[in-house]
């Protein structure tokens, strides 16, 4: 299995950013995550969404959607594992 952090960025208060990962393997299997890295809370911070499209014979593109459920800005790491 192999496994990475793709990016890091910021979300404002309240709102939703999406990103695209193009150009991956359509053979690999692969899990997205995102992880809200700061600032520390008790309560839940995000939500995400991971969504394929086919880019050709070989090759798909993911989007990753995160939601801020707060009213303050999010950091977040996005990573993914290929296990196959």
């Amino acid at each position: 299995m192999r496994v990475a952090s793709h990016f890091t960025a910021t979300v404002d208060a309240n709102s939703v950013r999406r990103w695209f990962a193009p150009g991956w393997p359509k053979d690999w299997n692969v899990v997205w995550t995102v992880i809200p890295t700061a600032p520390a809370a008790a309560v839940a911070q995000i939500e995400w969404t991971v969504e394929v499209q086919r880019l050709s014979e070989e090759h798909v593109q993911y989007w990753i959607s995160v939601r801020n459920l707060t009213g303050e800005q999010v950091t977040v790491e996005a990573r993914y594992a290929v296990v196959n």
